[in-house]
């Protein structure tokens, strides 16, 4: 496909649809953006001008179309402890130097490594999000009057009920409106936008932080601003995984990698704070019909449209209608097939998909699940290699002869079971080991032949080792200890 045609898909597919779609993000994003500034303990202005500039920026850099970046709770998290002992100025830096840590790694191309996240953690990552993404809407609810409750199920019914209808304008915009409308005529007593907080009034400015260039400075920032780009990352390119497989087209993880770090750069540099991608805005867009970068800009385009020109209107919103879209979004990202084949499911990829929840809902931090999940994965994928490892005795029929044949992976997690199927006892003259249909992966793979060759050899017989392929042999030559003129010059797999 040509530059022209790619470009052209990637923005001008159903312009319709991702501007309809886009407007509704836009929508959920205002109170969202508030919240995590509230929880950064900066002023509202800050999260709105990152959600902003980041969604702008991400449209045109990031590798995923249609999927949605702005502040986040799990970034604003992070800033807590830099905003309150060392003010907003140094949060401006750190998040800068965020941004550069990105862009470093995607330009080494790590992002790719995100395929080694497995399935099963995949699932817990979506669970415990839509978990999370259900839960923050509690507070909206807890203590709240009998018509938050009435807007909350009816707004539920329209972006329900609506698609029945006709599918050309995305059911939770007409849920927004309509809730909004009635709320507005009937003046009833309930949460709104507005009670969040106060939001700017002008348009975004150029800002250098007022910091100190110093190594101190770095010091202080360096920390946090690894750590916020780690955990960005990790959400973003999850996030970018479940866009792939719900859209069923493909990501650049590593230019996603570099757009991230860009956008976490310019955030700051106009009053806005590090963000990531955002799994719920996301699934918004795209079940509302988005396919393409248009969504994205538009959404960032016209929140800054909201904040500074409807900003009156936008206030009358009602919660409970942006919450009713939040619950359905946790409903649809939820994978309830998930739990409804938990029997059906192998034993391990059960209990990692559940740590991985548990672990993320308990701690409201992605990073410590995914990892915890990715360690879990790795533990019971070696445990299953290390079993496949088989040494079976070849019957011959001359005396003092063994002679074995070695099948399957040879490494650290089934050294030990292939050291122990060798028959030690007895005194062979001569012992062959053919590892044509085997694999040494490591130095302990190397230490068990080494050990299984010095145990015959003290018994007093010779002992020859055939078939290892040429990575095998390079590997003995570098570290095995047992005599290279055992080994064949002629070797191949």
């Amino acid at each position: 496909m040509s530059l022209i045609a790619s470009a052209r898909q990637q923005w001008l597919a159903n312009p319709r649809r991702d501007l309809l779609a886009g407007t509704v993000v836009a929508l959920a994003l205002i109170p969202e953006a508030i919240a995590f500034s509230i929880i950064a303990g900066v002023d509202p202005a800050v999260g709105l001008y990152a959600s902003v500039v980041i969604a702008v920026t991400i449209a045109f850099v990031g590798g995923r179309p249609a999927m949605i970046s702005a502040a986040t709770g799990a970034m604003a998290l992070l800033m807590v402890g830099l905003v309150r002992d060392h003010g907003l100025e140094y949060l401006f830096a750190a998040s800068i130097l965020c941004g550069v840590f990105q862009i470093i790694i995607g330009l080494l191309k790590l992002g790719r490594y995100i395929r080694f996240v497995s399935r099963s953690v995949m699932t817990g990552f979506v669970n415990s999000l839509a978990i999370l993404i259900f839960l923050a809407q509690m507070p909206e609810l807890i203590g709240a009057n009998w018509q938050t409750f009435a807007l909350v199920g009816a707004a539920l019914v329209v972006i329900y009920g609506f698609p029945r209808l006709t599918r050309a304008v995305p059911s939770p915009l007409v849920a927004i409106v309509l809730i909004s409308a009635f709320v507005i005529m009937t003046g009833l007593d309930v949460r709104t936008v507005g009670d969040m907080g106060q939001m700017p009034s002008t348009l975004p400015m150029f800002h250098l932080p007022a910091v100190p260039l110093t190594w101190e400075t770095l010091a202080v920032i360096a920390p946090i601003s690894a750590t916020l780009a780690f955990v960005g990352l990790l959400e973003s390119l999850l996030t970018a995984n479940l866009l792939d497989d719900i859209t069923d087209t493909p990501s650049d993880k590593d230019r996603e990698t570099r757009g991230q770090g860009i956008a976490n750069i310019l955030s700051p540099l106009f009053g806005g704070m590090a963000g990531c991608a955002m799994i719920g805005q996301s699934i918004i867009n795209v079940t509302s019909g988005a396919r393409g970068r248009l969504s994205t800009l538009w959404a960032g385009l016209f929140l800054l449209f909201l904040i500074l020109v409807l900003r009156d209107w936008v206030a009358q919103i009602p919660m409970a209608a942006l919450v009713a879209v939040m619950i359905m979004v946790s409903i649809g990202t939820f994978d309830w097939g998930s739990v409804l084949k938990l029997r059906s499911t192998p034993f391990q990829s059960s209990v990692v998909m559940i740590a991985t929840t548990v672990t993320v809902v308990a701690t409201h931090d992605l990073s410590k699940g995914v990892i915890l999940g990715v360690l879990l994965s790795a533990v019971f994928f070696m445990r299953k290699v290390g079993k496949t490892i088989a040494v079976t005795e070849i019957e011959t029929p001359e005396e003092g002869v063994l002679r074995y044949r070695v099948t399957g992976q040879l490494f650290f997690a089934s050294a030990d079971l292939f050291a122990a199927s060798f028959e030690h006892h007895g005194h062979p003259k001569r012992v062959e080991i053919d590892m044509t249909d085997a694999h040494l992966w490591d130095l302990t793979g190397v230490a068990a032949v080494d050990k299984v060759v010095f145990r015959y050899r003290r018994q007093g017989a010779q002992v020859e080792v055939i078939g290892m392929n040429q990575a095998a042999r390079t590997l003995v030559d570098q570290v095995g200890r047992f005599e290279k003129e055992h080994l064949p010059t002629a070797a191949a797999h």
